[in-house]
């Protein structure tokens, strides 16, 4: 009993040390949902649902409002797909079908949009092949056309050099985007394939067609900035409101001397020399709609210090949101520097807050986050996330509201009293409500809808059921469109 209290005592110290707002109203919070460690390979269809249910459950718990859900890992397809086979990682072998026929993308997006969590398809653009495939099945990319791609430590590649690559990688991601209703196309670090000391990567026949006259380096970051440009430009037409991010490694290019490249003072594999990732050119020019670093190391560490990456990040966001990649499990590994008797979340959650630019993370992965290590889940439910949050804005895809719900009604239902309301009319796809935030006023009477303490819930039902004492509250509920844009309020005094 001690203990509870103490960590209740614990968790309201942090949330009155905090400074600023504890809970911003509009924060990504994401978690990553893999399917390249086999965790899913040949449990079959029940069982996977059953152990993805318990864990949106207690994501939703923890505030998570966004999942990343891998549905392509090397030219393959978690998902009903025409053009590539079905993933390995599902059924145990590639192409073949789940026995009891199901669509797992489709499936999560439905369970997601059910708990008023986003889903974004996420997607390994280059990789055909991981080392440990050892069978590719007869309808994969590299079986049909084999002169497209490069052996390179065990893996295969897509050669980013070959304009007919990147034409069907587009296709690929416009095929996902149009048939399915996610919320954002998403991509990590695998861009070209992370250097091997003494194994060159053998393009030299496309770079000979190519490379018109450019370095190898400036060619093939030219390929991989054409790729996200073109892909930007074809996924907007496409689908308008799918956002399109992308997880680079965490350091984008080491400081040297005289060096005209922005950099960190950091020393590893870099995005800019050694996976020919130009990140800040990406943002520059608008080519994607957030920026995701996977920062996984610790505050202190001698190659890759935390503080100094998420800061360096911080001063380079160039007008796109700034999400922070968190591994939960080194975050919990590591004290805290300023107090070795407790782990860094706290610190890390504190950059996060405080830096400008930052509007959010995202949690590496998500059965770390339900297994609680260090009480990380605990504290995510208790004090960072302990209110909702909408997602962040996104006006340069669009800025106009929704109208307002309509029709707010009181009625009698099994389980008591439920608020029901229209939704909004809406002659664009853009500005239609797809979800509603709704919120109450404290037992003072007071509310404020720019304040997240206020904010109950966000739904994508038209009701909600009331709890026992919302007599003498005042409830207001706004609309949110696809891009989370909020309606004018609709205010209910019960």
């Amino acid at each position: 009993m001690r203990k509870r209290l103490f960590a209740v005592f614990y968790a309201i110290v942090l949330c009155v040390a905090s400074h600023g707002q504890e809970c911003p109203k509009r924060e990504f919070r994401g978690a990553w949902i893999q399917c390249v460690n086999g965790q899913w390979m040949g449990l079959g269809r029940d069982r996977m649902q059953q152990i993805l249910t318990y864990q949106l459950d207690e994501l939703q718990k923890c505030g998570i409002n966004a999942i990343m859900f891998q549905v392509r890992a090397e030219g393959d397809a978690l998902y009903e797909s025409h053009i590539e086979p079905w993933s390995r990682y599902l059924t145990g072998r590639q192409g073949q079908a789940p026995d009891l026929r199901w669509d797992p993308l489709e499936w999560m997006i439905g369970q997601c949009h059910r708990r008023g969590m986003e889903c974004h398809a996420w997607i390994n653009p280059f990789r055909a092949k991981t080392k440990y495939t050892h069978e590719l099945a007869p309808g994969h990319p590299a079986v049909l056309h084999p002169e497209r791609f490069i052996e390179y430590d065990g893996l295969l590649i897509f050669d980013p050099g070959l304009p007919e690559n990147r034409e069907y990688i587009y296709s690929v991601c416009v095929d996902i985007a149009t048939r399915y209703d996610i919320d954002g196309l998403h991509m990590d670090d695998y861009f070209y394939p992370y250097p091997v000391a003494g194994l060159p990567f053998h393009d030299e026949a496309s770079y000979a067609r190519y490379g018109k006259g450019m370095s190898l380096g400036d060619w093939r970051r030219n390929n991989v900035n054409t790729f996200i440009r073109d892909l930007h430009h074809i996924l907007r037409h496409a689908k308008p409101w799918c956002k399109f991010g992308v997880s680079p490694f965490g350091i984008y290019h080491n400081e040297r001397n005289g060096n005209s490249i922005p950099g960190s003072d950091t020393n590893g594999t870099q995005n800019y020399d050694d996976l020919y990732a130009d990140v800040l050119l990406w943002l520059k020019n608008g080519w994607v709609d957030y920026n995701l670093p996977q920062i996984y190391w610790q505050i202190g560490n001698k190659a890759a210090d935390y503080d100094k990456l998420v800061r360096w990040w911080s001063r380079h966001t160039y007008n796109r949101p700034l999400y922070i990649g968190q591994d939960v499990e080194r975050t919990v590994k590591y004290p805290d520097i300023q107090d070795s008797g407790s782990h860094q979340m706290k610190a890390k959650y504190s950059l996060q807050r405080t830096l400008p630019g930052i509007m959010g993370s995202c949690q590496w992965y998500a059965k770390a986050v339900v297994d609680n290590p260090g009480n990380y889940g605990t504290m995510l439910r208790q004090v960072y996330h302990r209110h909702p949050a909408l997602q962040p804005e996104m006006r340069w895809i669009d800025k106009k509201a929704p109208g307002k719900p309509r029709n707010i009604a009181i009625l009698a239902s099994p389980q008591g009293p439920v608020m029901t309301w229209n939704a909004p009319k809406s002659r664009k796809e853009m500005n239609r409500a797809v979800s509603y935030a709704i919120y109450r006023s404290d037992d003072s009477g007071k509310l404020d809808t720019r304040d997240s303490r206020y904010l109950v819930t966000v739904t994508r039902d038209c009701s909600y059921v009331l709890p026992k004492d919302a007599l003498g509250h005042t409830y207001v509920i706004t609309a949110l469109d696809r891009l989370q844009n909020e309606s004018k309020g609709v205010k209910v005094r019960l």
